[in-house]
């Protein structure tokens, strides 16, 4: 990942500190977001150089301003004089590169220092499309990394993860104990190999390996439900951070199950009252937020949050100016991800319940403690999850509600907001917080966007007015005090409000249960290189529906006779139909090639993929794209089918996230003509001279469903090469009725967007991004062709 675990960095600081002038030529290898920089510069450390092999990172993280110079490219392929060097630090890098390349590293590496931290045991595929990302060594421990890698010291040690030195000049070994216990085989090998060293326990005052954190056994009732909470310190003017300490040791004492993100000097707290067994914790740094969870909308958050005419939206002299939204850079970041938090820890689920429930960490600020200690009113709530769970209070607004203009909140809503859904519990049955989540996401990204921004009750409040059938509420008194609720939960009276109107019905099982008469081709484009059919083949195998279930069609674009040869002989061994296409028809030939084969077929449905591009395994599960939608779903090739039965969809994109772009910005803008572009956006119809538009149309979305745990969305939905089911009327829509002699990806984005504004053609798209995208073998750029 790009960020570094906080794992012993102020002890690998402390360090270089010590031991090293502020002059000294550092080199920085695997820089990512420039973790290390940021660690050392600020205390005086200016000689910074740094390796980074994925392009996106170098304008991203903006590493040429952190480091004064910076290599572009695989470090065990570049040409770089280490001897400069009077330390070299491989943060999170080895366990990137196969053994015997790391070797060959390290051994170029003779006269400089070196710090090298990994984890141990750590599995991970390709994240950010960046396929450096893989972990090739996967099976490092603290023991084989001395027997791997010579003339190294251990320096710190937890459970999953070490720091190393080579050439080190210390004889301390700091370890962590807190989370697990170090395991027998690591206390052994110290104890044997290095008796010398001075072993400093980060969690005792004194060293004890049999130390175990000290928790209490709370007897769970509710086997169900699983609470998420968070706590940051953000120096909010006015409030002692050790308020929220003693409030959330409440909470800690409450009987349910608890997901529980925190940065790491808390998390003692945590442990000190309750045990493994019925808590995860996910650390997790404020910087965590900015970088990780929160990034995709940090940056408008910030630029809205400093707006003068923001600020003044409830008067100059109004309460928003001094409100801690305006005054905290990370207030807004971290209520505006409570959602993110809540669906995070629904997928991970570590332990296996159907429900989750937000609450907000300072909780028993104003509900009495009892209520969840001695009453148990917890126990209680489930039946109420079953939908989704907002409590609202009334509301009556003029200008703004909680700093998001009023007209600007009620065209969002499609009404008069008469009510706002509190922040401070709200959650749902897993399906549900799926689907939930998916809403959220575009609601946020678009509002901020157009550049209005209130908190995370304002997007709550939207959706409940949107689909009141789908985020059930509970209505509490003007004050919005959550105290009406638990004492109704106590009394079992709770009442949800009535839905005047039901728009739909919540479906969280599906009506079609046998797809054993629905015929699909699936194709697979290819050109030139067998190996990288083989490749993608392989990682099909990994979600074997995909390869079993479906009529596999290679349409073959090579001009290379030994590679036609290969890929008929690979097509016959995996029982595949083999096409050769006469040559290099491009991109989009080979796509008109698969719909003219596939209408001509008995096949109801089809599915079109270029060789570098497969569905992603139980590998990536627990793992999301940048939008913050899973990367996995089981079954997937099963849902698909089924949601094209109950739906009649022409087309249903599989992944909201592509490589270039993703489905909620509207790409035809770019490609329709003119006369089309100023007709439909009359306020924005002018295209840059050159790149890319961030201020890009958003693409417009009409409503939100979901089947079997699987959320989709329908709209003006952008067509492009990247998979797709197609139904065989949508197939002859798409790409029989209308031809042309030589088609782009573009002209087909333009002629469908127009389509689809006609009613001609309905189409969706996943709120998920299971499209795994990685091409091992790279075209010459002269036969890079569309058509």
């Amino acid at each position: 990942m790009p960020f570094s675990t906080s794992y012993f960095k102020e002890q690998t600081k402390n360090y270089i500190v010590k031991n090293y002038a502020k002059d000294a030529k550092i080199l920085d290898i695997g820089a990512g977001a420039g973790t290390y920089s940021d660690m050392l510069k600020p205390e005086g450390f200016s000689n910074l150089h740094c390796v980074e092999a994925f392009a996106r990172y170098l304008d991203e993280y903006k590493l040429g301003e952190k480091y004064s110079k910076v290599f572009y490219g695989d470090v065990t392929k570049l040409d770089i004089d280490f001897h400069y060097y009077d330390l070299i630090i491989l943060g999170d890098v080895l366990e990137h590169i196969n053994l015997e390349e790391a070797q060959k590293l390290l051994e170029k590496i003779t006269k400089s220092d070196v710090i090298v931290a990994v984890p141990f045991k750590s599995t991970q595929g390709i994240h950010f499309d960046n396929t450096y990302e893989i972990h090739l060594q996967d099976d490092l421990t603290f023991i084989n990394f001395f027997e791997r890698f010579k003339g190294f010291v251990p320096f710190c040690l937890r459970w999953d993860y070490g720091v190393f030195l080579k050439r080190g000049l210390n004889e301390i070994l700091y370890i962590e104990t807190a989370e697990h216990p170090v395991p027998e085989e690591y206390k052994n090998y110290i104890t044997s190999e290095y008796k010398e060293f001075k072993i400093i326990d980060l969690n005792a005052k004194e060293v004890d390996f049999n130390k175990t954190p000290t928790v209490s056994e709370l007897e769970i009732k509710n086997k169900d439900l699983t609470v998420v909470t968070g706590l940051w310190n953000l120096n909010r003017p006015g409030r002692n951070f050790d308020q929220y300490l003693d409030q959330f040791k409440k909470l800690l004492e409450f009987p349910v199950f608890m997901f529980i993100y925190i940065p790491k000097e808390y998390e003692h707290i945590v442990w000190e009252k309750r045990s493994r067994d019925n808590t995860h914790v996910q650390v997790y740094e404020l910087e965590d937020i900015k970088n990780g969870i929160y990034n995709p909308h940090w940056g408008k958050t910030q630029e809205i949050r400093t707006s003068e005419t923001w600020r003044n939206i409830a008067g100059e002299g109004g309460w928003l100016k001094n409100s801690p939204q305006a005054l905290l850079e990370y207030y807004n970041p971290i209520v505006e991800s409570k959602m993110f938090f809540l669906h995070n820890a629904s997928v991970l689920n570590p332990l296996g319940t159907e429900y989750f429930l937000w609450l907000d960490a300072g909780i028993t600020f104003t509900v009495y403690e009892k209520y969840f200690q001695e009453n148990r009113v917890l126990d209680k709530i489930n039946k109420y999850l079953d939908s989704f769970l907002f409590l609202s209070y009334p509301y009556e607004a003029r200008d703004e509600i909680h700093g998001f203009d009023f007209e600007a909140i009620n065209k969002y809503a499609g009404t008069e907001v008469k009510y706002v859904c509190r922040g401070g519990l709200f959650g749902g049955h897993k399906t549900q917080i799926d689907q939930t989540n998916g809403l959220y996401y575009l609601l946020l990204e678009r509002t901020l966007s157009d550049g209005y921004m209130g908190t995370e009750e304002s997007i709550f409040s939207i959706m409940a007015h949107l689909y009141p059938e789908l985020y059930r509420r509970y209505e509490l008194d003007e004050n919005g005090f959550i105290v009406k609720f638990t004492e109704a939960l106590l009394k079992d009276t709770v009442k949800l409000v009535e839905v005047d109107k039901p728009r739909g019905k919540v479906r969280t099982k599906s009506n079609y249960t046998s797809l054993k008469d629905v015929k699909t081709n699936v194709y697979i484009l290819t050109f030139n290189f067998p190996e990288q059919v083989r490749y993608i083949v392989d990682s099909m195998k990994k979600v074997p529906e995909w390869i079993e279930q479906p009529h596999i069609v290679l349409l073959d674009n090579s001009t290379l006779e030994e590679a036609k040869i290969q890929n008929s002989s690979l097509a016959k061994e995996l029982g595949f139909e083999y096409i050769w296409l006469q040559g290099n028809t491009g991109i989009c030939g080979g796509r008109q090639a698969a719909a003219d084969h596939f209408n001509n077929s008995e096949a109801d449905y089809m599915l079109f993929f270029e060789d570098d591009m497969t569905i992603n395994s139980v590998e990536e599960e627990g793992n999301f794209c940048r939008k913050g939608f899973r990367k996995y779903i089981p079954n997937l090739y099963e849902i698909l089918h089924k949601i094209m039965l109950k739906e009649n969809f022409d087309f249903l994109k599989l992944s909201f996230s592509e490589v270039y772009w993703d489905n909620n910005i509207q790409t035809s803008w770019y490609n329709v003509p003119q006369n089309i572009r100023s007709l439909v956006w009359p306020d924005y119809d002018k295209l840059p001279v050159t790149g890319i538009d961030p201020n890009a149309p958003r693409t417009k979305f009409n409503t939100i469903d979901e089947l079997d745990g699987v959320s989709y969305i329908t709209g003006e939905i952008v067509y492009s090469n990247w998979p797709m089911v197609v139904s065989k009327e949508g197939n002859k829509k798409m790409f029989i009725d209308t031809k042309w002699d030589h088609p782009y990806e573009q002209t087909w984005m333009s002629h469908l967007f127009q389509e689809t504004l006609k009613g001609r053609l309905k189409g969706a798209v996943l709120l998920a991004s299971p499209v795994f995208h990685n091409r091992i073998a790279h075209y010459q750029r002269e036969d890079r062709r569309e058509n």
